[in-house]
């Protein structure tokens, strides 16, 4: 690459920087003129004029870039990149040797050293997330690296980035060879249709892992276990390998169905045993009320943010109120699975949801255990939102 830019920091910013927070904020930035290029590697200095870190130039929702390193002398080169994804590797190797597991997270942004960039792993073929136009201007710099640490059957990418900051389709393959899709991998013993050419999503949620496999072990069996927000069922499809009586999974969007089928049918299960249902989750709920049903099990994993014809859900505002109408329709000594992946906010405030929509219905509630993002989603202290995952088991007590 060529010189780094040199970018001045505001005072008010440069001690969150020596703390080691990796985003750098555009607020953050005094001279923000002379950044021009993505891609560009800058050098940041206090207003005294005594270095702070060394990054690269990439617009992320509000972030102009991210730290890469404190050292002046670093280079960001090659060989930099593939050290650290050398590391990240490394790191799961317990995984790699897990033969009941074959889809995880080899490479997690900021967590693994490098902000803006997620690797996932798909049995042999990987699947590279580019979250800016800067962070992709290294793109050669990752694949030489993969190539070079280990055995790359087929590569893919996925680009999470534009004006709008939404996903670019395009045509995902890269290098290697070609899937043949659906590709099916494992996880903890669950089978998972994945489809790596289709769009942002592939077809599950990798954080969930350590929750799946908590509901299918400890929680489903004999269960009626109500899926809300499903997408592909695979809560659903865990739940019925632990054992439920029965699931009912419900999506507003129309291929939540097929998609939902098809992972019964790759584990084995007899799908028309189950309720697939497309609809408004929370017009579900008023049906569900109405017609006095009630479940075992709740599990509530909205998006951040969701919009429907009748519906506008903000989970950092809504989130109680969704809560109260699942209570509403959990059996007396039941379990409600509250899931949000919203930055915004941690783990002490959704709890403090789960107070206020107890209270609301006067019910009592008993916290049984919480999980976060699992190991492979690798976070650091400094960077409080890239530990975003929340879910809490509650028992619903008589």
């Amino acid at each position: 690459m060529t010189k780094a830019v040199r970018v001045q920091v505001k005072a008010d910013f440069v001690k969150e920087f020596k703390a080691g927070y990796p985003l750098i904020n555009k607020d953050a930035i005094k001279n923000s003129d002379v950044l021009k290029i993505e891609g560009t590697i800058i050098d940041l200095y206090d207003e005294n004029n005594r270095f702070l870190a060394k990054g690269y130039y990439g617009k992320q929702n509000k972030g102009r870039g991210w730290v890469l390193t404190r050292n002046q002398q670093e280079v960001i080169d090659q060989a930099f990149f593939e050290a650290k994804i050398k590391k990240a590797l490394d790191n799961r190797k317990s995984l790699f040797e897990d033969a009941e597991t074959t889809a995880f997270r080899v490479f997690n942004g900021e967590g693994d050293g490098i902000g803006g960039l997620t690797i996932d792993y798909y049995d042999g073929y990987f699947v590279m997330s580019w979250y800016s136009e800067g962070i992709y201007q290294f793109k050669e710099h990752v694949i030489q690296s993969l190539t070079n640490l280990i055995d790359v059957k087929g590569l893919y990418e996925k680009k999470r980035f534009d004006a709008k900051g939404t996903y670019i389709e395009d045509d995902d393959f890269v290098a290697g060879e070609r899937a043949n899709f659906p590709l099916i991998v494992k996880e903890n013993g669950i089978h998972f249709a994945i489809y790596l050419n289709d769009g942002a999503m592939v077809g599950v949620f990798l954080d969930q892992r350590d929750v799946r496999k908590t509901i299918r072990d400890k929680y489903a069996a004999g269960k009626h276990v109500l899926n809300t927000f499903s997408y592909t069922g695979a809560f659903s499809v865990a739940a019925a390998l632990g054992g439920a009586a029965k699931t009912t999974s419900v999506d507003l969007a129309n291929r939540s169905k097929s998609k939902t089928i098809e992972q019964f049918s790759v584990n084995g299960l007899d799908y028309e045993s189950q309720d697939i249902i497309v609809e408004d989750v929370f017009n579900y709920f008023k049906y569900a009320v109405r017609k006095k049903l009630v479940f075992d099990m709740v599990i509530l994993d909205p998006p951040s943010f969701a919009r429907s014809k009748k519906h506008t859900f903000s989970a950092g505002k809504d989130y109680p109120d969704l809560l109260k109408q699942a209570i509403t329709i959990t059996k007396e000594n039941g379990i409600i699975v509250a899931s949000s992946n919203c930055s915004t906010f941690g783990m002490n405030k959704f709890k403090g949801f789960i107070e206020k929509a107890f209270q609301s219905t006067g019910d009592k509630y008993k916290l049984l255990e919480e999980f976060s993002l699992p190991q492979d989603f690798k976070t650091i202290k400094e960077f409080k939102e890239g530990d975003y995952l929340k879910v809490v088991f509650i028992k619903k007590l008589t």
